[in-house]
């Protein structure tokens, strides 16, 4: 089976109203985008904005990376799922992370502990609940004894990964994969763990969705794009899950910059850690034209749900990304 390649546009709307969320999705549908994806980092609860989205739109596929499977027990995401498969089959899927140190020890004054063993007893202790069957689980970072609720079928779990026992792991026990800021080289390499988890659950490596949120600007300001890309994600790369990532990737020299920079409180010298080529490396910033085949060869690579998020909304650049993937100006 050869899973069908898929536009997304990410949320929510730079505003970050639950209006104008709607509005945006409600747009992306219009244009004949086949997803949308919220993020859940704080602000707009992206558990709650989700039957709100599917209750005033009509046949978009409505999918998050990522929930953190810190911040909410298996329990409370299982009876989530629940209540919104039940209602919506088949239009939504719940991506799980580990999230960063920042968001879940700084903001939520948790502890990032053994996130692989962590992962892998959420999705266990997840498909026990959506079974319908009574809990009796003793794990290493999770317990649940006698919960049980209604069974529902057909909830999808995808899982966030990054470097490679966690995208082997994403790859065996999920049903889809979500990647995030890697550089393009990295790819080839990501894939074939992938395949690895995928083999591993005797599964086709092909019928595992794989699902990548690119950070775009499309404009002919390629400076003033980076400069937008810089500003937003340097901060990612000084936290240890990307900062390790990107070392893995192949950029030690970058990665150990950053940290260096970041460790004196100096913004601007962890912000040049990131040189034009390596912004252009991970970053999907240029004309529609260049953004479009960028897309295309990602396509190429593997991806299988391409996510466009504007991390630049300025009045002029926000409309030409929303629109970069629209049905009357772009096809696979």
């Amino acid at each position: 089976m050869s899973l069908p390649k898929r536009t997304a546009l990410s949320l929510p709307a730079p505003t970050g109203t639950v209006a104008d969320t709607i509005a945006l999705a409600q747009q992306a549908e219009a244009l004949g985008y086949d997803d949308v994806w919220l993020a859940d980092a704080g602000g707009l609860d992206a558990l709650t904005l989700v039957p709100i989205i599917l209750a005033n739109t009509q046949k978009l596929r409505v999918g998050i990376a990522v929930v953190p499977a810190y911040t909410r027990t298996p329990g409370v995401l299982a009876s989530t799922f629940s209540v919104i498969c039940q209602n919506w089959p088949g239009r939504f899927i719940p991506g799980l992370g580990t999230s960063s140190h920042t968001i879940i020890e700084n903001w939520h004054g948790l502890k990032l502990e053994k996130p692989l063993t962590r992962m892998t007893e959420t999705v266990a202790l997840l498909r026990t609940m959506l079974a319908g069957e009574k809990t009796a689980f003793e794990g290493e970072t999770l317990t649940s004894k006698g919960y049980r609720q209604l069974p529902v079928e057909n909830v999808p779990i995808y899982l966030a990964a990054l470097r490679p026992k966690m995208v082997e792991r994403a790859a065996e026990i999920g049903d889809g994969v979500i990647l995030n800021l890697f550089p393009r080289a990295a790819l080839p390499r990501i894939m074939e763990h992938v395949a690895i988890g995928a083999e591993r659950a005797g599964k086709q490596a092909e019928d595992v969705e794989i699902v990548c949120r690119h950070m775009m600007v499309v404009t002919d300001d390629k400076d003033a794009g980076r400069a937008a890309f810089r500003g937003a994600f340097a901060s990612y790369y000084s936290t240890p899950v990307y900062n390790k990532f990107l070392a893995w990737a192949g950029y030690e020299d970058a990665a150990q910059e950053i940290r260096e920079g970041w460790a004196a409180k100096d913004r601007e010298r962890t912000a040049a850690a990131l040189p034009d080529s390596l912004v252009d490396e991970i970053g999907l910033i240029g004309n529609e034209a260049e953004c479009q085949q960028l897309i295309r060869e990602y396509a190429a690579g593997g991806i299988h749900t391409n996510i466009v998020s504007c991390i630049y909304p300025t009045p002029e650049i926000f409309p030409a990304t929303v629109n970069v993937l629209a049905a009357d100006r772009f096809s696979f």
